[in-house]
C-alpha cells in the first residue's frame, strides 16, 4: 500500500458511531425465494494477502488498534442497526471480470440503475468497448466497469468534504451524497470514472458495492444480473470456479499502480495488436513487447487546425476566474507589501500615500470575487463551509484554507493600516479634530504582522492550488508546467495591477516613479518568461507522450490549433516587448509616454493570453477514463445531442448543463 496511514484514518472515520439509542433491527435485504444459486457468495479458502502484499483481513490490517472495529459492528445501512451474517464481512472484496464472456447486453447497468434508482443520465456501472482488426477477423472486447473500491482510494484523499469512507466491512469505499457539496474533484482524480457528478442534484454518488446484499450473503445486483457469467464477485484474489487468470489490467484499463484497484480480469482470447475506442477520445491501445496494451494517440480528427473559440467556455469557467483572480491578488499584494518592507523607494512612498489601502481593498475584493466564483462552481454552494473537512489529505481543503487565511489577514492588514493612511489622518483631523499619529505608530507592527501572514498564506494557497492539478489520472495536468503557469500569472498579472496603481499614484503626487516602474516591469517580465518556459517544456513533453496527455496535446494542436498558436505567438511577442520596455526603462531617468504605452500593450496582452491559456487548460485535459461506446458515455455524442436538441429528451441519457 502506498500510504499505510490512509486505511487507519478512513477506518477510524467509519468506526465513529453515536452511542445514542438505536431503533430495533430489521431485515437488511429481503432474499427472494427464487434466488438462484449463482447469486450467493461462496468464498471459503481465503488468501492472507493480496498481490501487493497488503492483508486481506481488514481488522488485522489495522493491527487491531481500534477496538470498535469488531466483526459484529453494524454498518447502519439505511439507519438499520442490524448486523450482517456474512462470515467474510471483514475481508477485502472485489469484482472479477471475464472479458471474453461479456456480450455487451448492459444487463449489469440496468440492474445497478434499478437498484439505486438512478436517472437516465447517471450510471454507477457502465459498459464500453474497444475493437480491432478487420473483416473477417474483426474483434471486439466489452468492458463493464464500476467502482473498484481501491486499496489506495484517491477519491477519499481528494474529497474536501470527507464524504468518502473506506470500511473494514468488505473494504467498501462508500460515499455520502448528503455530505458532498458537488465540487466534482473526486471525478477528476479517479482513473476509472467511478464517482458520478449529477448536475441536476448538484452532488456526486457512486457504486456502494451493494453492501446491503453482501450482508445477507448475496452478490451485488450487477453480478447477479449478468447473463454471460462475465461478472463475478468475492474476496479479492479468490479466482472464481472455472477461471484461470487473475490479471490486473486489460486493454482500455488505466494503470493499476495509481490506486491498486480491487478488480481482477480474465482475457484469454487473442486480440489484434491494436484496439481502438469508438467514443470521441483520440486514443487507441497498442500491444507492447510484454503483451500489455498501452494507450497511444488516435488522430481521429486529422491534422487540420481550427479556432473553436466558443468551445473555450466550459463548466469550469468559474475556476478560470477563481484561479486568475486569486493569483493576481496574491501577486499584487506581495509586490506592494514586500517592496515597501524591502525599502524600495517608490513603494515606500506609495505605502505612505492615500492609495495604499484602496489598492489593498481592490486586491481583497478581487480574491473575494474569486472565492465567490469558486463557490458558485459547486453543485451545492450553500455548503461551501464543508470544504475544510479533509485538511489531513485533500489539497482542495488546504488550498481553500490558505486562500481563506489570506483574505482574512489581508482584511486585518488593511484595518490596522488605516490610521497611517494620509487620507484617514486628514479626515480624522478635519472632521473630529483627532490626531491619530500615535495610534498609527502603535498599530503599525500589528499591520505588518498581518501583512506577513497574508503573504505567507497566499503562498500556501498558491502551492496547494498547484497540487490540486497534479493528478495522475490526468497526465496533461500532471506536469510541473502547472506551477509555472500559476506562479507566472501571479507575477505578471499581480505586477500589472500593482504597477498600474503605484506608478500612477507616484506620478500624480510628484514622486519619482523610476524605481517602482523598474521593479514592477521586471516582475511582470519575469512572470511572462516563467509562464513561457513552462509552456515550452510542457509542449515538448506532451508532444512526445503516447498517453492521455499526448492525446490532449493532439486536441490542443488540432481542434484548438489556431487558438493555441495565437496564445503562443502573443506570449512570445509579449516577452520580447516586455524585455524591450524594461531595457528602455533602464536607459531612461523616467518613463516616457511611448514607454508607458508599450507597457500598456504588454499588460493588455498578458490579460488576453492568461484568459486563453487558462480556458485551454480546463477544456483540453483528457482523463484516464474507461472506454465508452458509440452513443453511451461518449463526449462527442453528448455534444451532438445538445446541439440538435436530443439532450432535451431525458431518455437519451445526456445530462443537462447547469453551469
Amino acid at each position: 500500500m502506498k500510504n499505510n496511514s490512509l486505511p487507519m484514518d478512513a477506518l477510524v472515520a467509519a468506526a465513529a458511531k453515536s452511542a445514542e439509542p438505536t431503533p430495533p433491527p430489521r431485515k437488511i435485504w429481503e432474499i427472494r425465494t427464487e434466488e438462484q444459486h449463482y447469486a450467493f457468495l461462496k468464498d471459503k479458502n481465503i488468501p492472507e494477502t493480496n498481490r501487493y502484499g497488503q492483508k486481506i483481513d481488514l481488522i488485522e490490517l489495522t493491527e487491531k488498534k481500534l477496538p470498535n472495529l469488531t466483526p459484529g459492528r453494524s454498518m447502519y445501512i439505511n439507519e438499520n442497526p442490524a448486523v450482517g451474517t456474512n462470515p467474510n464481512r471483514n475481508k477485502q472484496h472485489g469484482f472479477f471480470f471475464t472479458a471474453d464472456n461479456c456480450i455487451g447486453c448492459h444487463a449489469c447497468e440496468a440492474a445497478c440503475s434499478e437498484k439505486n434508482d438512478n436517472p437516465a443520465h447517471l450510471a454507477f456501472r457502465s459498459v464500453g468497448y474497444v475493437e480491432g482488426g478487420s473483416f473477417p477477423d474483426y474483434k471486439r472486447m466489452n468492458i463493464s466497469m464500476a467502482c473498484n473500491h481501491c486499496d489506495d482510494p484517491v477519491c477519499l484523499k481528494g474529497c474536501p468534504t470527507g464524504a468518502y469512507t473506506k470500511h473494514t466491512e468488505y473494504g467498501a469505499v462508500l460515499q455520502d451524497p448528503d455530505t458532498c457539496f458537488g465540487c466534482g474533484y473526486c471525478t477528476w482524480v479517479c482513473p476509472y470514472n467511478a464517482p458520478q457528478l449529477d448536475p441536476v442534484k448538484g452532488q456526486v454518488s457512486k457504486c456502494n458495492m451493494c453492501v446491503d446484499r453482501l450482508e445477507v450473503g448475496l452478490k451485488p445486483a450487477c453480478v447477479s444480473a449478468c447473463v454471460g457469467n462475465a461478472l463475478d464477485f468475492g474476496v479479492i484474489e479468490k479466482i472464481p470456479e472455472g477461471r484461470e487468470q487473475a490479471r490486473v489490467e486489460i486493454p482500455g484499463f488505466p494503470s493499476p499502480e495509481i490506486t491498486r484497484p480491487n478488480i481482477r480480469f480474465q482475457q484469454i482470447k487473442q486480440l489484434p495488436d491494436e484496439m481502438k475506442r469508438t467514443d470521441s477520445m483520440p486514443l487507441k491501445y497498442h500491444k507492447d513487447e510484454k503483451g500489455r496494451y498501452r494507450p497511444t494517440i488516435d488522430q481521429k480528427k486529422g491534422k487540420a487546425m481550427h479556432w473553436n473559440l466558443a468551445r473555450l467556455s466550459s463548466r469550469e469557467n468559474p475556476l478560470v476566474l477563481f484561479t486568475l483572480a486569486a493569483q493576481t491578488a496574491a501577486g499584487a499584494f506581495a509586490l506592494q507589501f514586500l517592496g515597501a518592507q524591502a525599502g524600495v523607494s517608490g513603494l515606500v512612498a506609495f505605502a505612505q500615500s492615500a492609495l495604499y489601502a484602496p489598492l489593498a481593498i481592490v486586491e481583497l475584493l478581487l480574491v473575494a470575487f474569486g472565492l465567490f466564483m469558486s463557490t458558485m462552481h459547486l453543485g451545492k454552494p450553500q455548503r461551501f463551509y464543508r470544504g475544510f473537512n479533509n485538511l489531513r489529505h485533500s489539497p482542495v481543503s488546504r488550498e481553500g484554507l490558505g486562500i481563506a487565511i489570506f483574505i482574512g489577514a489581508l482584511g486585518l492588514h488593511i484595518l490596522f493600516s488605516l490610521p497611517a493612511n494620509s487620507l484617514v489622518q486628514a479626515l480624522a483631523s478635519g472632521l473630529f479634530g483627532m490626531d491619530v499619529n500615535g495610534l498609527a505608530d502603535g498599530v503599525r507592527p500589528v499591520a505588518t504582522g498581518f501583512g506577513v501572514l497574508a503573504v505567507l498564506a497566499s503562498g500556501v494557497g498558491l502551492y496547494y492550488m498547484t497540487r490540486c492539478y497534479r493528478i495522475k489520472a490526468r497526465p496533461f495536468w500532471n506536469h510541473w508546467q502547472v506551477g509555472t503557469a500559476f506562479v507566472g500569472n501571479a507575477l505578471s498579472l499581480g505586477a500589472l495591477l500593482a504597477g498600474t496603481v503605484v506608478v500612477a499614484t507616484l506620478a500624480f503626487t510628484g514622486h519619482s516613479v523610476q524605481g517602482a516602474a523598474l521593479l514592477c516591469g521586471a516582475v511582470l517580465t519575469l512572470g511572462l518568461a516563467v509562464e513561457g518556459l513552462g509552456h515550452v517544456a510542457h509542449a515538448r513533453a506532451m508532444g512526445r507522450a503516447e498517453h492521455e496527455g499526448g492525446a490532449a496535446y493532439y486536441v490542443q494542436t488540432t481542434t484548438f490549433g489556431k487558438t493555441f498558436w495565437l496564445r503562443n505567438a502573443l506570449l512570445a511577442l509579449n516577452v520580447l516587448l516586455a524585455c524591450t520596455m524594461l531595457t528602455t526603462l533602464l536607459l531612461q531617468t523616467a518613463p516616457g509616454l511611448v514607454t508607458l504605452l508599450g507597457w500598456a500593450v504588454v499588460g493588455a496582452t498578458a490579460v488576453v493570453t492568461s484568459l486563453i491559456g487558462r480556458a485551454l487548460f480546463y477544456v483540453l485535459v483528457i482523463p484516464t477514463t474507461m472506454p465508452g461506446a458509440f452513443f453511451w458515455k461518449n463526449k462527442g455524442f453528448e455534444e451532438h445531442a445538445r446541439d440538435i436538441g436530443l439532450a432535451n429528451m431525458p431518455q437519451v441519457g445526456v445530462a443537462p448543463l447547469r453551469h
